[in-house]
């Protein structure tokens, strides 16, 4: 049930009018529990440990230097934050692994984009080394046509000239692209760019409430866009 006060509105293309799918993600493939569990929870009694800090003082400390390099190529740079709180930040993400999980219903889309022959993309902030850890434990990795980074780019995807750039590198036809985030800033930005298709996310983490967006179609999982293609394709799909 969702906490909104409003309805969702509902995505209307069809799929022979795709032929690229842009992927997040943090949030939209994965689970973003491990994410705010980690920067918010696990990383601060870490770094208060280290610093002989008070945990939580730490913590308000480290949520405001996160939000300081928002929308920013910093933002999800795991060197930049092993060098700035002193701590081995892949490390850390490495003990505490067995959190990342993929959504509900993903695998089944992927299959379902595979089978259809769709260029599939995963276009994402997290840095390489955090890209490694996620894709080695949820094991998605050999869906993806392309997997672009944001350093690769070098702006922030909630930044115009990420998707100047990432046009140009990936080749995709605008019209014929669909976009999928829960970042409405993200959305907003590939919209601006002439990204025709888009899609929010509205439940990214597992322990947070549905949010629909006002503003863009969403969906609180994948099955949500299959709509009988992928049952009828595989009827031994888990629903």
């Amino acid at each position: 049930m969702s906490s909104s006060n409003y309805a969702p509105i509902k995505p209307s293309f069809t799929w022979p009018e795709i032929d690229t799918i842009l992927l997040d993600m943090d949030g939209t493939l994965l689970d973003s529990y491990f994410d705010d569990y980690f920067w918010e929870e696990y990383v601060p009694v870490a770094f208060a440990a280290h610093h002989n800090l008070n945990p939580e003082q730490a913590r308000q400390a480290l949520l405001e230097r996160y939000r300081s390099v928002e929308k920013t190529l910093q933002w999800s740079n795991v060197d930049y934050w092993s060098e700035q709180l002193e701590l081995d930040i892949p490390g850390l993400k490495c003990t505490i692994d067995h959190l990342i999980q993929v959504h509900p219903h993903v695998i089944n889309f992927l299959d379902f984009l595979q089978g259809e022959q769709k260029d599939i993309c995963l276009v994402t902030a997290a840095h390489e080394k955090t890209i490694e850890i996620k894709l080695g434990k949820a094991a998605i990795g050999t869906y993806f046509d392309r997997i672009i980074p944001i350093e690769e780019i070098g702006e922030a995807k909630e930044q115009p000239p990420f998707w100047a750039e990432l046009e140009r590198v990936l080749g995709f036809d605008k019209d014929r692209t669909l976009m999928v985030d829960d970042n409405s800033n993200v959305l907003r930005a590939a919209k601006s760019h002439g990204v025709k298709h888009l899609v929010h996310i509205a439940k990214p983490s597992s322990k947070k409430p549905v949010r629909y967006s006002e503003e863009f179609p969403s969906i609180e999982f994948f099955k949500e866009l299959l709509s009988g293609h992928y049952e009828n394709r595989n009827p031994a799909a888990h629903p």
